[in-house]
């Protein structure tokens, strides 16, 4: 376990945002838990668990002991004539991860290609895109509890999982409830890719890569391909400039809100839900306010897609956290005012 005073967290966060750790520890096995718990020096210390950062915007230096999670490895649990079950310590890169799942031959998770991030990260938020959410293929994880050292287990019921959300981003109520959030370290995940394999295909643009292809029935590593394609179409790269992915949830809203939000705006964008509820698309309305491109301070808003804030510091002038909530929180106070919407932000504001 290797232990680190007054640690810069600017490379450990995709936003870029400039703060730093008092203390920060490098998690590179589930025995460190049990060490670090036992060592009296941080008893009554805070802690914080760090994966990926890439879902993460930092408003300040963090006093709080940082558990940085390292944890590594990949390997196939066990095989059936129903499907694979496949683990990954919560360290790993997901997108990685996607990508030797697929060259193992176990398709499955190509929908999550390019999804920033750590595989410990990933049932935290419930990731999600083209059709498939991180629910859809979990099979179970294990995690230690921070205040106790105690190692346990979950499966997807006891995870609680909802659109982008799960038990790790609620609070415990009182002594009752199973609300996780700052309590646990994920250490490993494991995921069922079920047999036979079917192809996802729902969404606009994946349909439009059928057309422009010709190819109506792509396979697992041509889907991976266009989905990779696309997101680095209208993504920026976080290697380049500083973002957290998108910032917003998309809304869900009533048939009757819709219509009532079409009668005004025809061209909004929206899905329907297995639930009879309607998704809007959060970047349609942001964009529709008037925002893509837009800058407050050092935060911007992406002019290729105005679900995402960037960072658009530099060394002498850096993005600081306090300027990308004040541009949230723009946004957010422009779609409630034109659309009677409010946004939820998706990283995790500290």
């Amino acid at each position: 376990m290797l232990v680190e005073n007054n640690v810069a967290l600017q490379p450990y966060n995709s936003f870029g945002i400039a703060a730093r750790a008092q203390q920060l520890v490098r998690v590179r096995r589930s025995a460190d838990v049990q060490v670090l718990l036992g060592a009296s020096e941080w008893a009554d210390t805070p802690r914080f668990v760090l994966g990926g950062g890439s879902n993460l915007v930092i408003t300040g230096d963090i006093k709080a002991l940082v558990l940085k999670v390292e944890i590594a490895g990949r390997r196939l649990v066990e095989e059936t004539p129903k499907g694979w079950l496949v683990e990954a310590g919560a360290g790993e890169n997901w997108h990685d991860f996607v990508a030797w799942t697929l060259a193992q031959g176990w398709p499955g998770l190509e929908n999550l290609a390019l999804i920033p991030g750590t595989v410990g990260a990933s049932p935290v938020q419930n990731i999600g895109a083209y059709g498939v959410e991180l629910q859809d293929r979990f099979h179970s994880l294990d995690a230690v509890e921070l205040d106790t050292g105690h190692a346990f287990t979950l499966d997807a019921a006891q995870c609680g999982f909802g659109y982008r959300d799960s038990v790790f981003k609620h609070e415990r109520a009182g002594d009752k409830g199973y609300g996780l959030a700052g309590r646990a370290l994920i250490t490993h995940v494991r995921f069922w890719l079920p047999k036979p394999w079917k192809p996802v295909l729902g969404y606009l643009d994946l349909e439009r890569k059928m057309a422009e292809t010709g190819n109506t029935t792509p396979d697992a590593t041509t889907l991976f391909d266009w989905i990779v394609a696309i997101r680095r179409a209208k993504l920026p790269d976080p290697a380049v400039i500083g973002n957290a992915g998108s910032f917003f949830k998309n809304p869900t809203v009533t048939p009757e809100q819709c219509a009532d939000i079409i009668a005004r705006d025809p061209k909004v964008v929206h899905y329907p839900m297995a639930d009879g509820s309607i998704k809007l698309a959060a970047g349609w309305l942001i964009d529709a306010c008037g925002w893509k491109g837009k800058t407050v301070g050092h935060a911007g808003v992406y002019e290729k897609q105005a679900l995402v804030l960037v960072n658009r510091g530099d060394e002498e002038h850096p993005c600081t956290g306090g300027e990308v909530m004040t541009l949230a929180r723009a946004i957010q106070t422009s779609v409630y005012e034109r659309f009677g919407i409010r946004l939820e932000p998706e990283p995790v504001v500290i």
